[in-house]
This record gives structure tokens, C-alpha cells and sequence, in this order.
């Protein structure tokens, strides 16, 4: 088996930090539950600031799109509005909030953020939402 990183010591120990971070109990259920906090907020922020999106989740990976149509696969990906995530985008970075920079990515959560960063996120996204034209 090659790989650029297989044989790598440094990068075998950070793999076997990360699984055994991942076996302490209640790991998955509390990043469960910020990320359904970070989903969650995204959509109350956009809603008060009139703005149509959706959020798509699936455990703690996200992407935030703007249309008020479902998004379920890529055409309906396509279909929403790029260039007001592009502005979308600008203004978090401006706010020290750094998303993938394509709306065909997702965000993903770690063991590192917390309530603080979420709510600090969500805080941000509501000044950038009220930015955008």
C-alpha cells in the first residue's frame, strides 16, 4: 500500500491520537449536538435577515446554500446562488470566520470547537447575511 502519508510517524501518531480522542464516551453525540446547534442557528440567522437558504447536514459536515429550493443532489446544488455565497463567504472571512470557499463544500466540526465558536459563527453569519444584496 502507498500513500504520501502511510509510513510517516508523525502522521501515524496523530491517527492514533484521533481514534482514541474518538472512543472517549459521549464524543459523537455531544459534536452531534453542535453541529445540529451550528445547523440550527444558520437557519434562525438567515430567517431573521429574510435571506432564503438551506442547510444541509450530515453529522457534523455542513454546507449552507443559497435557494429556498431543497438541495438533494448536484443540479440542485448548481441552481443555487453561487455569486451570494461568494459575498456570503467574504464577509465571514472578514469577520475571522474561514469556510470552504466553494458552496459545493462542506464546513466540518471537530472535537476542537465549542459552544463559544458556534455561537460566534452564528453571530457573524447573521452581520454577513444582512450584508448581501
Amino acid at each position: 500500500h502507498g500513500s504520501t502519508f502511510g509510513g510517516n510517524p508523525l502522521a501515524m501518531a496523530a491517527g492514533i491520537a484521533t481514534l482514541q480522542a474518538l472512543r472517549q464516551p459521549g464524543v459523537y453525540t455531544g459534536l452531534e449536538s453542535l453541529a445540529a446547534s451550528l445547523e440550527e442557528g444558520l437557519k434562525r440567522a438567515a430567517q431573521k435577515r429574510g435571506v432564503p437558504v438551506q442547510v444541509n447536514r450530515a453529522g457534523s459536515m455542513l454546507t449552507l446554500f443559497f435557494t429556498s429550493s431543497r438541495v438533494m443532489d448536484y443540479d440542485s446544488a448548481r441552481a443555487a446562488d453561487t455569486r451570494r455565497f461568494a459575498g456570503y463567504f467574504h464577509a465571514m472571512l472578514e469577520a475571522g470566520i474561514y469556510l470552504p470557499c466553494s458552496q459545493f463544500e462542506a464546513l466540518f466540526l471537530s472535537l476542537a470547537h465549542t459552544d463559544e465558536e458556534v455561537a460566534t459563527t452564528v453571530r457573524a453569519s447573521e452581520q454577513a447575511l444582512a450584508r448581501l444584496p
